[in-house]
């Protein structure tokens, strides 16, 4: 009877993965997917909607960007990005971020909730009111005054179904 050689130490199935994509030499880095994965955790919706990182090339992130200012923004916040990208991969895994402007797609979601009238008349306070009629009554286009009312209205419905915890 043949001897059972002893059993290795157990690998991640990550590795495992990865040692037979790349005898195959199939190009994918699970690691490097994995980091690319903790993206939106680690700046948040508002930035991540702005943002899509491609790839990680030795411990630099290239990430596309929407706008040129939404560019020149992030680099002000690039040390934070950087420092919350390491925090959540729990490793030094990010030394740098190269920012370019580049298309972005649009992610497959659905529409944010509109409040409806009935919702608007029940969330509004009289204050709210007054305060949105006071703020708009210097507005000489009629028009345009019942635009601004329009989106003041929907956003302070929006801030006080969020503080009730009707909205995300």
């Amino acid at each position: 009877m043949r001897r059972r050689a002893s059993q290795k130490k157990l690998e991640p199935l990550g590795q495992v993965l990865q040692k037979i994509l790349k005898k195959r030499r199939v190009p994918v880095d699970l690691e490097e997917k994995r980091l690319l994965s903790l993206w939106n955790r680690a700046v948040g919706p508002q930035i991540a909607a702005q943002t899509r990182p491609r790839y990680i090339k030795g411990k630099t992130l290239f990430v596309d960007v929407t706008t040129s200012v939404w560019m020149h923004q992030l680099h002000f916040l690039k040390a934070d990005i950087i420092r919350q990208c390491n925090s959540l991969a729990q490793k030094a895994a990010i030394r740098n971020i190269f920012f370019s402007v580049g298309e972005i797609a649009c992610p497959l979601s659905s529409p944010p909730e509109t409040p409806s009238a009935q919702s608007v008349s029940r969330v509004l306070k009289k204050r709210d009111r007054r305060m949105i009629d006071s703020c708009t009554e210097c507005i000489a286009d009629e028009e345009l005054r019942e635009i601004v009312k329009r989106v003041m209205t929907r956003e302070i419905t929006r801030r006080r179904m969020m503080e009730a915890g009707k909205v995300r």
